[in-house]
């Protein structure tokens, strides 16, 4: 029953949860302290911190998680088999840098060997010439197991990811039942049209499956974009070989057994685990692939779009970077709106591609939002995501750790004022301390680049046509926050605002029936709704002749 109520603001609930036990775990350091930390570049970077630690759980000992590491090989033609070579590669806890297990390294000959196997399957297995009704029944028997086995998956997600464990079992588990059952309901709903031709002719319009799918799913949410790019693509009828992200690829494997045990007949879904350059390239590059799905960064979006043309002209469609507006104009309710505008930009650790990092707040609020703003960054509970209370993981790795805290410098450099954070949280792991700069600047490094972690950037606006300027000029278009009590400015900047998704006086609500894409180098095309099923369909026109038609 969890996933079936689980509904389009459960992420948006998850986060904005506070508990006064949480803010009560903060522990405190001395402030004002500066450390040095290789930038893994052979130069120094210089950490500052302005804000109290933002949990003594950083520094606790970690929670061992109760699951077993089971699917640790590649899944090719229905059977868990190693990489051809041999090789295999560690996946990283985030909690400690220690190694979880060894992953099967998949290169070009496994992907071959996948792709054989997918082409089969669709060539001449039974997935897609049985009913479509058929297919849904499968779908919603994977749905159903998800559920079973809930506690496995979410603590799979958060061990090799860093996310919290309440977010992993409480939102995203959910969902991705919640969006398996949503396709399986399409898949015995797409319908063809037949249009009135000028003459004696039957005209009819098929939708058709395109035959194998290749996917690339990112780190940052591993089970979402599995649900969001294999359940449409099997609704539709089509075969699929899955790429995972090289630093989490345990949940992906254990969630395709379970589509196995459903009924999925072999071959339908291959998962290989491996690394961009290798597999991923590999897989963009494949004649034997009819399409491409790829979540990731703008800069191998277009890689991947550059490999799909030079090969087969495969079709693509790519979720990309974001640099998102979160506008709080001067009529918000100011408690309300920093709240809201914490949780865009924190949640997920901030490796949100959607995260509402540029803060535009109207001059009338700017110093009751700017000191409010700290004041919840230094209560926010970093540490071991298993905790009960936490409310922030690690990073995901030492790069991305490292990567933030350039970004933070860059902020400090630039002139920007850090008001909260700026270096790590504990000793041990990849925690950063929640980060707020005020006084930022458009031009600035923090206000235009994607930094994909916990650091917020606010900016001070005094009218509507400024802040419309300034929020679409980037070259994101991805999504977009509004907080105001004026149904006209929400209908004004919901309108003028160039991006894919627009939350207005809320943010992160994901619903398995809402489109998600961007605009401008944010991306291409849509995912989830009715919306995704056009990636895996072709159009296919019949025209027949008609003798001695009764009607035309």
């Amino acid at each position: 029953m969890t996933a079936r109520r689980a509904a389009s603001s459960v992420l948006s609930r998850c986060l904005l949860a506070r508990s006064s036990s949480s803010a009560a775990a903060a522990a405190s350091s001395p402030a004002g302290k500066s450390a040095l930390l290789g930038a893994g570049d052979g130069t120094l970077l210089r950490r500052f911190g302005t804000a109290p630690a933002a949990a003594a759980a950083a520094t606790e000992e970690p929670i061992q998680p109760a699951v077993e590491i089971k699917y640790t090989q590649l899944l090719i033609n229905g059977n868990f088999v190693d990489a051809a070579s041999g090789k295999t590669f560690p996946t990283m806890d985030p909690r400690t840098g220690e190694v979880i297990a060894r992953v099967a390294e998949g290169d070009s000959e496994d992907i071959d060997r996948a792709v054989a196997a997918a082409r089969r399957a669709f060539d001449e297995g039974p997935w897609p010439r049985m009913t479509a009704y058929e297919r849904c029944r499968v779908l919603l028997r994977f749905a159903d197991l998800i559920e079973q086995h809930a506690d496995e998956i979410a603590a799979l997600e958060t061990w090799d990811n860093g996310k919290t464990l309440a977010q992993s079992a409480g939102a995203e588990v959910p969902m991705l039942a919640r969006c398996m059952r949503y396709y399986a309901g399409w898949a015995d709903k797409i319908h063809g049209l037949v249009v009135p031709a000028d003459g004696a002719h039957h005209a009819q319009v098929l939708h058709e499956p395109v035959g194998v799918a290749g996917q690339i799913i990112p780190w940052n949410f591993p089970l979402l974009m599995f649900a969001w790019k294999v359940g449409p693509a099997l609704a539709c009828g089509n075969a699929v070989v899955l790429k995972t992200a090289e630093q989490t690829p345990l949940s992906a494997l254990y969630v395709a057994s379970l589509l196995h045990e459903a009924g999925l007949p072999d071959g339908v879904l291959n998962v290989v685990s491996g690394f961009g350059p290798t597999a991923g390239a590999a897989l963009c590059s494949h004649m034997g692939v009819d399409k491409l799905a790829f979540t990731g960064s703008t800069g191998t979006g277009q890689i991947v779009l550059e490999l799909a043309a030079r090969s087969n002209l495969k079709p693509v469609t790519l979720e990309l970077g974001g640099k998102s507006p979160f506008i709080v104009m001067d009529d918000a309710d100011v408690d309300q709106a920093v709240e809201l505008a914490h949780h865009a930009v924190f949640f997920n650790q901030g490796q949100c591609c959607c995260s509402g990092s540029r803060t535009f707040v109207h001059e009338r609020v700017y110093d009751e939002f700017v000191e409010k703003s700290k004041a919840r960054a230094m209560k926010r509970v970093v540490g071991d995501p298993f905790r009960n209370g936490v409310e922030q993981g690690p990073q995901i790795d030492e790069e991305q750790f490292k990567k933030i805290l350039r970004y933070v410098q860059s902020g400090v450099d630039s002139g920007a004022t850090l008001l909260a954070g700026g270096d790590r949280a504990g000793n041990r792991g990849f925690y950063i301390q929640p980060t707020v700069f005020a006084d930022a600047k458009d031009d600035m490094k923090i206000a235009r680049e994607e930094i994909f972690g916990p650091v917020q950037t606010i900016l001070k606006f005094s009218g509507v046509e400024e802040v419309i300027r300034r929020a679409n000029a980037s070259q994101y278009g991805l999504a977009a926050g509004v907080f105001t009590r004026s149904l006209d400015a929400a209908n004004t900047l919901s309108r003028a605002l160039r991006v894919g998704t627009v939350w207005v006086n809320c943010y992160d609500v994901f619903d398995a029936g809402i489109p998600f894409g961007g605009y401008k180098m944010s991306g291409v095309g849509r995912e989830k709704g009715v919306y995704a099923l056009r990636n895996y369909l072709q159009t296919k026109a019949v025209v027949t002749p008609i003798r001695d038609a009764a009607w035309l």
